[in-house]
């Protein structure tokens, strides 16, 4: 199958995971979302590394692989929580944006280049960010930072830039392992804190499981775009991922932004685009 076609899916995939499991946050916890999607995903990645033949990687990626989930579970919670409260569209393209933008700066502090398009890129997705999070309706008000979703999401999108910069340090080409060892720590964490702080009974046990396949189909299909057409291939149609989520939220939520955040949509989404292809 064409590179691209993987690429596309799995921002496809990426994109209606994140919508079920927004839809999911609004029924259940998010700590319980969690906790019964990610042990999931964890059997998933494990049983599709042996069914690929990857070679089991060394000891200290597995372990950079279960740092990363034990970081990326608390941008996760705050992911959900942020889709919850909304609006969804705004949340996932400001996560997006900022965590295609965190590995970039841990790049170019270890000596990378960025260039001319990544610099563009990088100033895009801080203006979006700042266009999505900015409520007018909120000076002067006594609003707190806890119920603006968007800002949560910007909080969340800077906790999975460090999952993608601690997962980089892997670099042998065992991916679903270490991707497996990193759900395998997020589950460890999440089931006895959701067992002991919200209890594991789902309220809506169809929606939190038709949620789970995303992040799981969304990676398989990265790894597929990224071993036929190369790394900028697959980065940058899977930073497509938020457009997706966007279009649901406002087809079937009938989510409305403001003139300003449909223009921090766009600048977002291209400043990953660049960030991701440069």
């Amino acid at each position: 199958m064409n590179p691209a076609l993987y690429g596309l899916l799995s921002a496809l995939t990426y994109g209606v995971g994140d919508f079920l499991a927004g839809l999911a946050s609004r029924r259940d916890s998010p700590l319980r979302v969690v906790a019964l999607t990610h042990p999931i995903s964890a059997v998933i990645m494990l049983v599709l590394a042996v069914l690929m033949g990857q070679a089991l990687p060394p000891v200290g990626d597995l372990l950079w692989g279960a740092l990363a989930g034990a970081v990326g579970l608390f941008a996760v919670l705050a992911f959900y929580r942020a889709l919850a409260l909304g609006p969804m569209g705004a949340v996932s393209v400001g996560a997006g944006a900022l965590s295609a933008l965190v590995p970039v700066i841990f790049g170019v502090l270890g000596g990378e280049v960025l260039g001319l398009l990544g610099w563009l890129g990088a100033l895009g997705v801080l203006l979006g960010t700042g266009l999505l999070s900015y409520d007018p309706s909120d000076r002067g008000t006594n609003a707190r930072w806890q119920d603006n979703g968007v800002l949560i999401g910007v909080i969340a999108g800077l906790g999975f830039g460090f999952f993608f910069a601690l997962l980089g340090q892997a670099q042998s080409p065992g991916v679903l392992w270490t991707l497996a060892a990193a759900r395998f720590t997020s589950s460890a964490i999440s089931l006895p804190l959701a067992a002991h702080l919200v209890g594991l009974r789902p309220h809506n046990p169809r929606l939190i499981l038709s949620s789970a396949p995303g992040d799981t189909l969304g990676n398989l299909f990265y790894l597929l775009a990224v071993q036929g057409g190369g790394l900028a291939v697959g980065s940058l149609l899977s930073s497509l991922y938020p457009a997706f989520t966007t279009l649901l939220a406002v087809t079937v939520l009938r989510e409305g932004l403001r003139a300003a955040q449909w223009v921090g949509v766009v600048l977002a989404l291209v400043g990953a685009g660049l960030i991701a292809g440069r």
